[in-house]
C-alpha cells in the first residue's frame, strides 16, 4: 500500500516548484536596516508584473530572460523599478518596535547565477525608529497567481540588535524576531529538515529500498548509518563551500540510486532462489555481510554523498556561507535523520514481523516493493537526462 501511494505521486513533487529567497540583514547604523534580497528573476518579473503579456515588465524581462543577458536582465528590472520594489514592498517588510520601517533602494539591481539560475538582487535600506530594541521580519514572497510555486522558503541571516544569526521562513512561519530564543531557531530549521524528508519522495523511495533489501537490523542500521554518513559529509562540504556539483548532475544520479539499491534487492532475492529448493526456505535463510554485502554498503555510501547534495540544493546552497548559518543547516539535517529514523522505525518491525510469521509472503512483499522503486527510479532517470 505504502509503494501504491508514494508511486502515484508525481516525480516534482522531490524538490520542484520551492523557490528559495536569500535575505542578509544588517544594521550599518543607528535607525537603518539594510537587507540584500536575491530573488529568483523569472518568478519576480512574473509576479511584479501587472497584466503578464501586456505589461511591459513582463515583456521586456521574459525577452533577456530568453536572450541569458544579464545587462538585459537588470535593465528590464531597472525600466520598472517602481512595480518590483512596489511588489517586494507589498510582501515583505521590516519593523521596529511595532513600527513599519519605511524602505529606500540603495544602487540598481545586478543579476547573479545560482546553479545556473538567474537571481535578481535587490537591496533596500529601511529607516526604522532609533528607539526600537528589537527588528521583526515577515516574507510573502511567492507563491502568486502565476501558479508555478508551490512554497517559498527565505533562508535569513542577520547581524541586528546586538546579535547574529540565521532563520527560516515559509508560508506557515512567515515572519521572525530578532528577540526570538535559541529554541525557536533550532526548531525553524528543524522542521524544514523534517518536511524535506517527507515531501521528497525520492529519498523516502531510496530508504524504502535499503529497509526492504536488510534482512537483519543490523544490514540496516549499517546502511542507514553508512547512508547518513556520507551525505552529511558532503551536505557540509556544500554548506561550506567546498564542493560544487550542478543539480542538473545531481538529481538523475539520486533518481538512479534508487534503481540500483532496489535492484540490488532482487538481484540478491534471485540468488538465494538458486539455492533455495521453495521460497519458504529462501524467506528463512540469511545471509551474512560477506562481500556483496560490504559491495552494497560502499554503493549505499557512494550514493549517500550523491543526495547530501541533493538536501544541500534544497537549500540552494551554491557558494560559501557562514558559521553560524551552518549550524542552522546542520539542524536542519538533524530533522532529516529523524524522519529517517522514523520511517525506519515505522517500516522494518512490519517486514520482520511479516518474515518471522510468513518467510514466503515478506519475500514476495519486499520483492514487490523493490520491482516498484526500481521502476520508478528508472523513470525519474530517464526524465531527469532527458530535463522532462
Amino acid at each position: 500500500m505504502i509503494v501504491v501511494v508514494l508511486l502515484s505521486a508525481a516525480p516534482a513533487l522531490a524538490h520542484g516548484f520551492t523557490s528559495t529567497v536569500y535575505l542578509d540583514l544588517t544594521s550599518p547604523g543607528t535607525g537603518h536596516v539594510r537587507s540584500e534580497l536575491e530573488l529568483e528573476y523569472d518568478l519576480l518579473v512574473v509576479s511584479a508584473a501587472d497584466s503578464e503579456k501586456d505589461d511591459p515588465l513582463f515583456r521586456a524581462g521574459t525577452a533577456a530572460l530568453e536572450a541569458r543577458d544579464a545587462a538585459e536582465q537588470a535593465a528590464a528590472l531597472h525600466a520598472h523599478t517602481d512595480s518590483v520594489v512596489a511588489y517586494v514592498s507589498e510582501r515583505f517588510g521590516v519593523t521596529a518596535g511595532g513600527e513599519a520601517c519605511a524602505p529606500v533602494q540603495d544602487g540598481d539591481f545586478r543579476i547573479e547565477q545560482r546553479e545556473g539560475v538567474p537571481y535578481a538582487l535587490l537591496v533596500l535600506d529601511y529607516r526604522c525608529p532609533e528607539s526600537a530594541e528589537a527588528h521583526e521580519v515577515r516574507s510573502g514572497l511567492f507563491p502568486d497567481s502565476e501558479g508555478y510555486v508551490r512554497d517559498t522558503k527565505t533562508v535569513v541571516t542577520y547581524d541586528l540588535d546586538l546579535m547574529s544569526g540565521s532563520a527560516a521562513l515559509d508560508a506557515k512561519h512567515p515572519s521572525f524576531s530578532t528577540q526570538q530564543s535559541w529554541a525557536e531557531r533550532f526548531w525553524e530549521f528543524f522542521r524544514l529538515g523534517a518536511e524535506h524528508l517527507l515531501t521528497g519522495i525520492d529519498h523516502i523511495l531510496f530508504l524504502l529500498a535499503l529497509i526492504a533489501g536488510s534482512r537483519r537490523l543490523r544490514e540496516i542500521v549499517l546502511a542507514a548509518t553508512s547512508f547518513t554518513l556520507a551525505h552529511s559529509v558532503t551536505f557540509i562540504l556544500a554548506a561550506l563551500g567546498i564542493v560544487r556539483v550542478p543539480t542538473s548532475l545531481v538529481e538523475p544520479v539520486i533518481a538512479l540510486s534508487i534503481a540500483v539499491v532496489a535492484g540490488w534487492h532482487l538481484w540478491r532475492i534471485r540468488r538465494r532462489r538458486s539455492h533455495a529448493t521453495d521460497l519458504e526456505k529462501a524467506g528463512h535463510r540469511h545471509l551474512s555481510l560477506d562481500r556483496a554485502g560490504w559491495t552494497r554498503l560502499a554503493v549505499v555510501f557512494c550514493f549517500g554523498l550523491v543526495h547530501g547534495l541533493g538536501f544541500a540544493a534544497a537549500l540552494g546552497i551554491d557558494q560559501a556561507l557562514s558559521w553560524t548559518l551552518l549550524w542552522s543547516l546542520l539542524v536542519f539535517n538533524v530533522g532529516i535523520e529523524v524522519v529517517q529514523l522514523a520511517i525506519i522505525a515505522l517500516v522494518y518491525p512490519l517486514l520482520a514481523l511479516l518474515r518471522h510469521r510468513r518467510p514466503a509472503g515478506e519475500l514476495w512483499t519486499t520483492a514487490t516493493i523493490a520491482a516498484g522503486v526500481a521502476v520508478m527510479g528508472l523513470v525519474w532517470f530517464v526524465q531527469r537526462v532527458l530535463g522532462l
